[in-house]
Order: C-alpha cells, then sequence, then structure tokens
C-alpha cells in the first residue's frame, strides 16, 4: 500500500528533535523556526513533558467522557488561571479544525441560525462548516459548499453589519492574526465594533486562537490586545505542544446540555498530561515574557534586511514579506543553511513560528542565512 499523495514533501527526514533544533537520520541538526505549523510551544522533547506523558500513559492513557477525568477538570482551572478567561468552560476535542467545526455547531445551537461570516485570507480548518468558512475555493469540496458562509473583506464594518441585520448569522469567526492567510490584522477598531454588533444582532462572536493561542504573540491570546468579549474561543496547535488536543472556551451565556456537544478521544488522559505540562512550562519558564524579548530583537534585527517589504504579524507569529517569490529563498534557507521556516498563501511571505523557547543567538544564525542567500 501506498500513501495518498496530497503533501509536496521536502527531502528531510527527521528522526529525533530536542528544544529548537531537530536531527535527520544522518544526525544533521536543522534549526526549527516554524514548528511543524505553530505546534511545538515549548521546545520539542522537553524533559518535563516527556515525563509526564511517559508517566501518564503507563497508568492510562485513555477511557471515554463517560467516566469523571480529574484531569479535566485540573485543566480548565489551570488554563482559566493563566489566560484570564474568568468563568469561561471548557469542551475538549483533537484539533483546531475539530475545535472550530464545535464552535460553529454550538454557536447555530445557541443562536437558532444558520449562517457564518468570515474574512477575506481566513483559514479555519479542513473540515465541513470549517473549511467552508476558510477563504480557499481550491480546498472547499461541493459537499462543504452547502455551508452558508459569506466572505468579507478583514476590516469592513459597513458589510458586517449589512450582513447581520438580516438576522440569519449564527457566527462571525476571525482570526485576531491570520495565519495561513499571510499574518494580516485589522485594527482595534474594526474588532472591537465587530464584537458590539454580534451582541446586538444576537449573533456569537468566535475568535479563532487555534494558531496565535498558547502565548505565542505575547498576550496569552491574540484577542487580548483588544477589548474584546468573544463568545467562544478555539484552540489546539501549540496546546499540546506536538500531542493532538484542541478545544474551545465558552462563555457563560451559552447553556450545556446532555448531548449538545461530544467527542471519543478529546479531553483523555494523555491529552490532559500534554497541555497541563504546556501550561506549567509556560508559567514557569516564562515563556510569554520570553516572546516579547525576541519578539522585539527579531524586529531590530529585521531592519537589517533592506529587501524585506513589511514585518507581519506579533510575539513569535511573524511574517517577512518580500517584492519576489519566496519559495526558492525558503529551499535555500533549508538545503543550504538547514533551517526550517514556513510559507502562506501570501507567496511573498515567509512565516516564523519558532517555539517560545527560542533565543536571540538563534535569531541571529537565521539573519546570517538571510543575508547570506539576499546578497
Amino acid at each position: 500500500m501506498s500513501l495518498f499523495n496530497v503533501y509536496p514533501l521536502f527531502n528531510i527526514t527527521p528522526v529525533k528533535a530536542k528544544d529548537v533544533h531537530v536531527y535527520d537520520e544522518n544526525n544533521v541538526e536543522y534549526l526549527d523556526l516554524y514548528g511543524g505549523h505553530a505546534v511545538i510551544s515549548i521546545g520539542h522533547s522537553h524533559p518535563k513533558y516527556v515525563k509526564n506523558i511517559s508517566e501518564q500513559v503507563a497508568k492510562m492513557g485513555f477511557y471515554s467522557n463517560s467516566i469523571q477525568n480529574p484531569l479535566q477538570e485540573e485543566l480548565a482551572e489551570k488554563l482559566e488561571e493563566i489566560s484570564g478567561c474568568k468563568n469561561y468552560k471548557l469542551f475538549m476535542c483533537n484539533s483546531g479544525a475539530e475545535a472550530n467545526e464545535n464552535a460553529l455547531k454550538l454557536a447555530s445551537f445557541h443562536t437558532n441560525k444558520k449562517k457564518v461570516v468570515a474574512f477575506k485570507n481566513s483559514f479555519h480548518g479542513r473540515t465541513s462548516a470549517a473549511v467552508a468558512a476558510t477563504d480557499n475555493a481550491k480546498i472547499i469540496a461541493p459537499l462543504n459548499a452547502q455551508q452558508e458562509v459569506e466572505i468579507l473583506e478583514l476590516g469592513d464594518l459597513v458589510g458586517l453589519e449589512k450582513a447581520l441585520a438580516k438576522n440569519d448569522v449564527c457566527a462571525v469567526i476571525v482570526e485576531f492574526i491570520q495565519g495561513v492567510g499571510g499574518l494580516d490584522e485589522s485594527t482595534a477598531e474594526f474588532y472591537e465594533t465587530a464584537d458590539k454588533l454580534c451582541k446586538k444582532y444576537n449573533t456569537c462572536f468566535i475568535a479563532d486562537e487555534v494558531q496565535s493561542g498558547f502565548g505565542r504573540t505575547g498576550d496569552f491570546f491574540a484577542f487580548q490586545k483588544f477589548n474584546v468579549i468573544p463568545d467562544i474561543i478555539s484552540i489546539a496547535k501549540g496546546m499540546g505542544n506536538g500531542f493532538p488536543v484542541g478545544g474551545i472556551l465558552i462563555h457563560p451565556s451559552i447553556k450545556a446540555s446532555f448531548g449538545l456537544l461530544g467527542t471519543t478521544f478529546g479531553g483523555n488522559h494523555l491529552a490532559c498530561a500534554a497541555t497541563l505540562t504546556v501550561l506549567d512550562v509556560i508559567k514557569e519558564e516564562k515563556l510569554m515574557e520570553n516572546v516579547k524579548e525576541i519578539s522585539k530583537y527579531f524586529i531590530k534585527k529585521s531592519k537589517e534586511i533592506p529587501q524585506l517589504k513589511n514585518l507581519k504579524g506579533r510575539g513569535l507569529m511573524l511574517g517577512l514579506e518580500f517584492d519576489f517569490p519566496i519559495a526558492e529563498l525558503r529551499k535555500k534557507l533549508i538545503y543550504n543553511h538547514k533551517i526550517f521556516t514556513g510559507s502562506a498563501k501570501n507567496p511573498n511571505l515567509i512565516r516564523i513560528l519558532p517555539s517560545l523557547t527560542v533565543q536571540k543567538k538563534h535569531i541571529d544564525v537565521f539573519f546570517e542565512a538571510l543575508k547570506s542567500e539576499l546578497s
């Protein structure tokens, strides 16, 4: 049996990893400034992470949500404390797409409406409603296209109120910093007014924090830069540092009932052990403070690159935009300098999404390599 060929692959085979580095079968070291799509939050193979998951799987790896799981309750309490999202409720699942799928479904249940508003260059996942709310026609199958979704320009308050005034929109879903789309971010006026409009028209305001959450922007969530109160917050990626885990945080105004949402694997013992460890390490190692410090240093170093058109994003969710396609430049960084970076829907943009443990010396290595290839 062969693999279903849907991924263009680089000719590299990592076999082990440690903190911000991965190593191939020949023990060649690569600097990982992409973290597997922003997944690696506390570093590859963090010793506390390895210890906690190993100890948990030796005791119990999984049982269904039909029994008591104190680890879920501990996680909810710790997440509330570290995130600052007081009185929200936690529902756990397995991925970012599933988190957004549950967020949209819950919004529809809560409002008894079915239309969704999303924004240009958005990416919310590849499942049914989540992919329909994603601005990429190539990955939306006819089955998904039956969902009622209106895609607006990011920042279009006039269009947003016009859509909401029809009173058929269950949810407005937005990335406060767009990930796959290319690190675009709108204004405080837009996000704060959008939040108010949602409340005015009985529509759920969903903050997609799948990529930007868990400290990546220097705040625990990207929306916390603004004066907004999301009805639902979707989380995943850095939440488990590589263990498949996702979830939604639900405002107390939305009431639960038996059977409203459900999952087989979501919130299992290993997922909880992974996420609890991530939260502990973020707090103990002051990683959000490190994000802010390294981000400032990165911004300073970026000014040494005359070819750079724009620097986008916040914290360690950054995009280097040039006035030429960067595909070949990324290949040279990987093969000539052993540095992983990311791409985006914007063909001229390199995404930088390292572990939150990254240090200034690693940023120096990247910029020396970049200067070498651009000279």
